[in-house]
């Protein structure tokens, strides 16, 4: 199943002498790196053999290995990285030469910045979007944002291309791939509760030997409960018996892992006292649901985490098409004390764009208040509302009405 992201790669590639593939475990990026011309040559640091290969002096390794060469998983292998940029170094012109990707680690970012900043691009990989999982070509909707087109064209040019039972299987069931492919119910509970296990027992003891594992698994816990909400740290410090830094510690971690989106609020020209605190999804709704014993889509729908569920689909999808494409972009939600409310507000070349996220196939026009004066104070060019509607509909002419199975 081709990813969106391969067409990213190869530019990449043709650029920077080394690009570093980034995100979950278990995404796509062994996959990824196998859809690579014959030319490349694969290195798992998870096998001894290549491990052993490698370590036992990275810079003639890297001598010997000067171009198409990927390392997956480097995180296993932080000294790799000092080596990794000696060896760009000695012909830092000739692009192409390394690929490398990681895991479940908020410290690769650190390494990859710290020694190989200027020399490496990042790709950011995440489980399907909606439009790979059903192996769609991507929609036109981010390229059109990033042209900067007017309300109009998307009226005019944006199409639904999902059937809506298909949205609503892929919202159940998440975007990991495997689990996906092989579309089976007794193996999707199997893989989740070995991911999970994985997860917790292999790669966060790894990487962290001092973290207290029993309090960091109530804390994996709760994250199903407080997905979707506005984070407050000393609330859950008091639920999990540890002080306020060691849960934003925590936080970090799973963020740092993929596993879950911290939201910063936005602060920006605040014409209105807002709040202040994070909020937070879980990045794949399967996961979430999995941790909820949500297991069909009746259940889901009488959840009380639905909503949220929802709005973390949603924003995924849409974070997970514009790094695709490689475009550079920061999010945010918005909330005032007032209540007033907008789940997602992109900031980019583009300009300033806010998204509200509604389930239903109608909107009530009171609840887009909040959007609608946003637009307003900032001046900005529109703003979007996604929604499960049948088309592309104009609320006004600063307001989009797009179906999510249009994005």
């Amino acid at each position: 199943m081709k990813r969106h992201y391969l067409s990213l790669l190869n530019e990449l590639i043709e650029l920077f002498p080394c690009v570093a593939i980034l995100g979950v475990r278990q995404c796509g990026k062994t996959t990824l790196l196998k859809m690579l011309p014959d030319t490349w040559t694969i290195f798992d640091l998870e096998t001894n053999s290549d491990f052993q290969l490698i370590s036992n002096d990275p810079d003639l390794f890297l001598r010997l290995n000067a171009e198409f060469t990927a390392i997956d998983e480097c995180q296993m292998m932080p000294y790799l990285f000092p080596a990794l940029r000696a060896a760009i170094d000695s012909d830092r012109e000739k692009t192409g030469r390394y690929i490398i990707t990681g895991s479940s680690s908020p410290e690769l970012l650190k390494n990859i910045s710290e020694s190989l900043a200027g020399r490496v691009a990042i790709i950011e990989l995440a489980p399907f979007s909606l439009t790979e999982a059903c192996e769609y070509s991507q929609s036109d909707f981010f390229k059109m944002i990033l042209s900067g087109e007017k309300p109009k064209a998307f009226h005019d040019q944006l199409k639904p291309k999902v059937d809506i039972s298909k949205i609503h299987e892929y919202w159940l069931r998440g975007g990991y791939p495997e689990p996906w492919i092989k579309n089976n119910p007794r193996f999707f509970k199997l893989w989740m509760q070995n991911y999970i296990k994985t997860y917790l027992d292999r790669d966060i003891l790894k990487l962290f030997p001092g973290l207290n594992s029993g309090k960091y698994r109530m804390f994996i816990q709760m994250l199903s409960n407080l997905s979707g909400t506005i984070i407050n740290y000393s609330t859950v410090a008091r639920s999990l018996g540890v002080s306020q830094p060691t849960t934003r510690d925590y936080f970090q971690i799973a963020h740092g892992t993929f596993l879950w989106r911290s939201i910063p609020a936005y602060e920006k020209n605040a014409v209105k006292r807002i709040v202040k605190h994070p909020r937070g999804y879980l990045r794949d709704t399967g996961l979430l649901h999995f941790m909820l014993h949500q297991y069909t889509l009746n259940e889901l729908l009488v959840h009380p985490s639905m909503g949220g569920s929802w709005e973390a689909l949603v924003i995924e999808n849409i974070i997970r098409g514009f790094n695709a494409l490689g475009a550079q972009f920061d999010y945010y939600y918005y909330r005032t004390s007032a209540g007033a409310e907008i789940d997602l507000i992109l900031e980019g070349e583009f300009g300033l764009l806010p998204i509200e996220i509604k389930y239903g196939q109608t909107v009530n026009s009171k609840e887009l208040r909040g959007i609608k004066d946003f637009i307003r104070e900032r001046d900005c060019p529109y703003g979007i509302v996604i929604h499960n509607d049948k088309k592309v509909t104009m609320i006004d002419e600063k307001l989009i009405g797009i179906p999510f199975a249009a994005i």
